[in-house]
This record gives C-alpha cells, structure tokens and sequence, in this order.
C-alpha cells in the first residue's frame, strides 16, 4: 500500500463584511478644543484575508471633522478623527458621524459605525444685560421693601458657567436700595424724600461663574406728591396801627412757602 500526501489550499473569498465592536460611540470633546486635533478610532474587524480584507476608511456628517488613516506596524489601517473646525457648544451641542470600512472585494462589502460627538462647555461667553440703561420713575412715598426695577442678563454658556449673579458697582446712594445677587431685583431700604434727592444713579455689574461680566446704568427718578403743608411766616411791619389808617396800609407781611415742587407747591 502507498500512502499519497495530499496538500489543499483554500483560497478566501470575500464572505465577511468589515465591522466594529461598537456600532454606536460617543465622544466628548471641549468646544476650547484646539482645531487640528487628532483622536484614534476602534479599528474595523474582517475575519476575511488579504484584498479581502479592510482596505478603506470614510468620514460623513460634518464640516467640523475630517479622517485620516495612519498605516500601522503590521501594515494595518488605523483611522483617526480630526477636528477641522472649531467647535462651538452654543451653535451646536453634537456632532453625529458615521465611519464606513469597506473591503477590496468585488463588490465591495462595508460596515458602519455611528460616532456622536458631545461639545463640552466652557466658559466663553459673558453675560449680558436686556438694556444698556434702566430708567424708572418711583413716586417718593413708595413703600420700604417695594422692588423698584428688575435687571435681567443672560448667559450663553450653560451649567455654572451660565448662572449669573448681580452686584453694585457703583452708586451715589448705597444704604437706600438693595440689589439681590440671584434674582437681580432692586429693592427700596430707606424711604424716600423728593425734596431731598430726586435722583439717583448707579452701576450694576452681571457676572458669571468666571471672570466674565457685563455692566449696565440704572437711574432711579422720584417723583413729589404732596406731602408738605403750606408753611406761613407772619411778619409785623407796624406795632400799632391806628383806628384812622388809610385803607391800603400795610399791617403785616405774609410769606408762604410750601416745599413740594410743581402744583403740590402752588
């Protein structure tokens, strides 16, 4: 009996199509990230050889990213995500992308991934105040604890990089009124008197949790009611005027002075 050996090669056909572990990934990205920035990608799997195997790499979605692939040691693709664009969380919160990995058979067979890129926020913009100025007309007997104005900014950015408080810059009265630092209400502490001021200036300042911050000019203007009597000052021109005095004859000087303005002191 004669024993033969037999050798049988198998040849691969293309029966496999590229995929990836993950179909679905989520990267997280600063919007302070610095453009040109590279960030590896998982590899697609082929279990077929040689032509048959992954060959190509593709980038869709977005302007803000673009692809390249880097050859190995093994002579093996590794694709990579490039930031091409700056990011800005406030015009886009994701970025979704889809990587395909196509073989070199014929046809072709592919596989894909979907990539959502999450923008982190920073803290790049400032807050900002509704209106440059506010001007509001408050009558001088308005109530101790009345909110006279409220000031309002907002804050692009989000989480404690967009809350905002409120302080006082400057003002020309500062134990009158009361700015809250949450809800930006300007309260009256002190009541007010028309014949004493009847307006008052200040600077309001937004911030938020950095360093950014915007200003604003708040006017206060009071206003006279009529809170003040007449007041009568009498003053003797003649000690003693004679039973037979002229008519005409000027006994005595009145001077009358009422300190509210306008009608009130008419």
């Amino acid at each position: 009996m004669q024993v033969y050996g037999i050798e049988v090669e198998i040849t691969d056909i293309n029966d496999n199509a590229p995929s990836f572990r993950e179909a679905e990934k989520e990267l997280r990205m600063s919007e302070m990230t610095t453009q040109g920035s590279r960030f590896p990608l998982a590899r697609a799997l082929d279990l077929d050889s040689g032509p048959n195997s992954v060959q190509n790499y593709e980038l869709s979605g977005d302007e803000h990213f673009s692809l390249v692939v880097q050859a190995g040691p093994g002579g093996d693709q590794r694709p990579e995500l490039v930031l091409a664009k700056a990011l800005d969380r406030e015009e886009a919160a994701f970025h979704d992308l889809v990587l395909k990995a196509s073989d070199g058979g014929e046809p072709a067979r592919t596989g894909t991934a979907r990539i959502r890129v999450r923008v982190l926020d920073a803290n790049d913009n400032a807050p900002v105040f509704s209106q440059t100025e506010y001007t509001v007309r408050v009558p001088e007997d308005v109530p101790v604890g009345s909110t006279l104005v409220i000031v309002t900014a907002t804050d692009a950015d989000e989480g404690l990089n967009g809350h905002v408080k409120y302080s006082l810059k400057k003002m020309s009265e500062m134990e009158i009124f009361h700015l809250e630092g949450e809800t930006g209400a300007i309260k009256l502490v002190r009541s007010l008197d028309f014949e004493e001021g009847d307006l008052y200036e200040m600077e309001v300042q937004a911030h938020d949790a950095g360093e950014l911050f915007d200003t604003a000019k708040v006017a206060i203007a009071v206003t006279d009611v009529n809170d003040n009597a007449p007041e009568i000052t009498v003053s003797s021109v003649l000690s003693e005027i004679s039973e037979d005095a002229p008519s005409g004859t000027v006994a005595a000087l009145l001077h009358v002075q009422d300190r509210d303005s306008g009608v009130n002191g008419e």
